[in-house]
């Protein structure tokens, strides 16, 4: 039986500070912990609290942690997170202010400033939790946010409203990427941010990220959200939440085209196996839990356009894939939610090639609705086909000379392996703090098409090839 204890007039289970609740609409806070178990703890006594409440804990130091109500039975309360001495519930999910006050702002994965200045204020207020847009209601992809980047401009252009992950490997430079991404992308001109949430950083790495990030953040247009590996797990799982909170206010209530980039996704997941385990659930497969595709498809699926609205939501997640594995839970499951994606390749970054993008086994499902005349140039399209057209002959053209040998390849075979090393030379090989041009990078493209014989060009127009064929050639 609960021990309880008479107080002011009213029977209350012990443990509790009826102190804390000087009137009936306040909140009252526990001092008893039954049980901690990993980020996990018992909160007994506890009434009138329900599923994904957050709760405010307060250590007998002073210190405030956060913690959010993942299961309740009768009168017990199961909290994730942290050590304390002292929880109040809120009554109700985790709330976050949204406005263009969180532009410049560096914070931590809860939205509490990193860069010394105020807690982030705004006039209205929005739950982390958020939901996908009705379908409905939903804008196809369109138009192109230019990333900067020539490999994925030119060959897997992203759409405005698209999720493209980007997929890779550990010791691949995926945070680079996608700092350099957040750093340099745009919309043509028109009202833009950038979201940058990072999930299980070292201090080193943070620190990395912010030096990159530094000018986007001081010109007010970057909202940054720094989780830290040893950060609580509960951290890691909001941070995505409210990133996408904070986007989709700046997108479609104040008509900014918003790229959110998120990474590691995988550290991600593995908080959430984490928690799943902590709380005996049976799990699904490597552990993950069986509700890992919808918990995914309710981050990425926040993401797009809506009718009627002139923002949009763009969404890069950025993951590792354990084991060099694309089969594994994590990009398999973002494979069938996502619209194509970004490979990185150990290959290409072995032979020190910047950015390492294996452009054969990536994809842009949505390019076409990105690229083309009236969006990007006319000649893109073409050019895109082209390219990997002849990167599949190359690949097959090296495959046979690592079995006959280089010499007795055909000289056309040949002419197609030097164009494989202009296409790493002058298109792929980018500095990482080297913002390209879209007129820049197609003329890259171009450079490395002429080292072809012209019959080889069969998917462009002529006046497309006499503009940039050598005339001795034409």
């Amino acid at each position: 039986m609960t021990e309880r204890t008479e107080q002011a007039g009213r029977t209350e289970p012990a443990g509790r500070d009826v102190r804390a609740a000087p009137d009936r609409w306040s909140r009252p806070a526990y001092t008893r912990v039954s049980r901690i178990r990993g980020p996990l703890m018992t909160v007994p006594g506890a009434e009138g609290v329900g599923w994904d409440e957050f709760a405010d804990i307060r250590l007998g130091t002073g210190e405030a942690r956060h913690g959010l109500v993942l299961d309740t039975a009768r009168d017990r309360v199961l909290v994730q997170v942290l050590e304390g001495t002292r929880v109040t519930f809120r009554g109700a999910p985790l709330r976050i202010p949204v406005g263009t006050g969180w532009l410049g702002r560096v914070c931590d994965g809860l939205g509490e400033p990193l860069d010394g200045g105020p807690p982030v204020l705004g006039a209205d207020e929005a739950p982390v939790a958020g939901v996908p847009l009705n379908p409905v209601h939903r804008e196809p992809p369109a138009d192109p946010v230019l990333t900067g980047v020539s490999a994925i401009d030119a060959l897997t252009t992203l759409a405005r409203g698209q999720k493209l992950p980007i997929f890779s490997r550990a010791g691949l430079p995926h945070l680079e990427l996608a700092a350099q991404i957040a750093a340099q992308a745009s919309a043509g001109g028109e009202p833009f941010s950038v979201v940058f949430a990072a999930l299980g950083l070292t201090h080193a790495d943070a620190a990395a990220v912010r030096g990159t990030l530094e000018e986007r953040s001081a010109a007010g247009d970057l909202v940054l959200l720094l989780n830290l590996a040893d950060a609580p797990v509960i951290e890691r799982i909001l941070t995505p939440r409210i990133a996408l909170t904070v986007a989709e206010h700046l997108a479609f209530e104040e008509g900014r085209h918003v790229l959110v980039v998120m990474g590691d996704m995988t550290a991600y997941c593995e908080a959430l196996r984490e928690v799943s385990a902590a709380r005996g659930e049976i799990p699904a497969r490597r552990a993950y839990p069986g509700y890992l595709y919808s918990d995914l498809a309710s981050l990425y699926e926040r993401c797009g356009r809506v009718r009627g609205r002139p923002g949009s939501v763009t969404l890069v997640p950025v993951l590792t894939m354990p084991g060099g594995d694309i089969t594994h839970p994590v990009p398999d499951l973002t494979g069938y939610i996502t619209e194509g994606q970004i490979v990185l390749s150990e290959d290409l970054h072995a032979r020190g090639v910047y950015p390492p993008v294996e452009a054969l086994d990536s994809l842009s499902r949505l390019m076409r609705k990105a690229a083309g005349a009236g969006r990007t140039r006319a000649d893109h399209p073409g050019v895109a086909a082209q390219v990997l057209a002849a990167l599949a002959r190359a690949r097959r053209a090296r495959e046979l000379g690592e079995l006959v040998g280089t010499a007795a390849l055909s000289e056309t075979d040949r002419r197609y392996l030097d164009f494989e090393r202009a296409y790493l030379r002058t298109l792929v090989a980018q500095g990482t703090a080297e913002p390209r041009s879209l007129d820049d990078t197609l003329e890259r493209a171009w450079r490395a098409l002429v080292v072809l014989p012209r019959r080889e060009l069969t998917m462009l127009p002529g006046a497309a090839i006499d503009a940039h064929y050598p005339r001795e050639e034409r």
